[in-house]
């Protein structure tokens, strides 16, 4: 176990308010202010997790602070002698299911080759034949019937179960597999956009137990994989400042396809660093740490 100094572990803590403010500070502005935005606002509304929570500094497993009485007490921590630690046995012990299953999910995943032909199309799916658009404040570039003959022109080839149960009735059998929740493991593979976005759902699921380093980390690329997202998508955000990558397009198509493969060889590195960590929770036999 290492013990941080409390000048030490406090200067991380506020380098840390400092990324996030700089990350999502506009967003903060614009709600309090009462508007909406139809890209950023999914990575708060869509995964739950509040600004405040991401505000909140963790050290991480494994790491004990000095001095830190707001985290005596605090869910995931354990008290030794003068310093509070994020290695609760009995916390991680009731989390160990949760543990075990992202590990799972992520050892799975990244055992799978990256399939990039899916082009977008789940967001085209999610309003395939239906005059309930997910996005009121904002239209789509091709209007409806311009918009269900792209969903018809090219093959739905979405794996991400979370992603498919949006699809629209008539869209739900135009996919290539019928997906549920029982197969998720099974199916999600490296290449996907939206598997590879919930890195950042995964790595909250361990807070206090993953570091806020990595943790903004998964956030901040969750940011880039939502834009790409969007950008593919049928709505027309150039009132956002987002220009369309036209995928009904075969010039389209191959601008999604490059960014898609530099997002997917991006979170290589941070779903090890994720499964790292899983890897060390579940080691722990839930005797105390040593501290050095």
């Amino acid at each position: 176990m290492i013990v941080l100094a409390e000048s030490e572990w406090r200067a991380s803590a506020a380098a840390h308010r400092a990324r996030l403010d700089e990350l999502v500070g506009p967003y903060l502005e614009r709600r309090a202010a009462g508007s909406s935005h139809p890209v950023i606002d999914f990575l708060f509304t869509y995964y739950g997790h509040k600004p405040a929570q991401l505000r909140r500094w963790h050290p991480g497993f494994g790491i004990a602070l000095t001095g830190a009485r707001e985290y005596d007490g605090a869910r995931g921590y354990h008290q030794h002698g003068a310093a509070v630690y994020t290695a609760d046995p009995a916390f991680i012990q009731r989390r160990r299911g949760t543990i075990e299953f992202i590990a799972k999910l992520l050892h799975a995943t990244a055992s799978r080759p990256a399939q990039l032909s899916c082009f977008g199309l789940h967001e085209w799916a999610m309003v395939y034949k239906t005059d309930e658009v997910r996005h009121q404040q904002v239209p789509l570039r091709l209007g409806g019937t311009g918009t269900d003959a792209v969903v018809e022109s090219m093959s739905l080839r979405c794996t991400h179960f979370d992603a498919f149960r949006f699809f629209t009735p008539d869209a739900v059998g135009r996919n290539a597999e019928p997906l549920t929740r029982a197969d998720q493991v099974a199916r999600e593979q490296p290449g996907c956009l939206h598997a590879n976005m919930d890195l950042y759902k995964w790595g909250f699921k361990l807070t206090p137990l993953l570091s806020s380093d990595l943790l903004l980390d998964y956030f901040e690329f969750a940011c880039a994989a939502r834009e790409l997202d969007m950008c593919a998508s049928p709505y027309d955000l150039t009132d956002y400042g987002y220009d369309p990558v036209r995928i009904e397009t075969p010039a389209g198509r191959a601008e999604y396809v490059r960014a898609q493969s530099e997002l997917a060889e991006r979170s290589s590195g941070l779903r090890q660093s994720l499964l790292d960590v899983c890897t060390s929770l579940l080691r722990y036999d839930t005797e105390p740490l040593t501290a050095s």
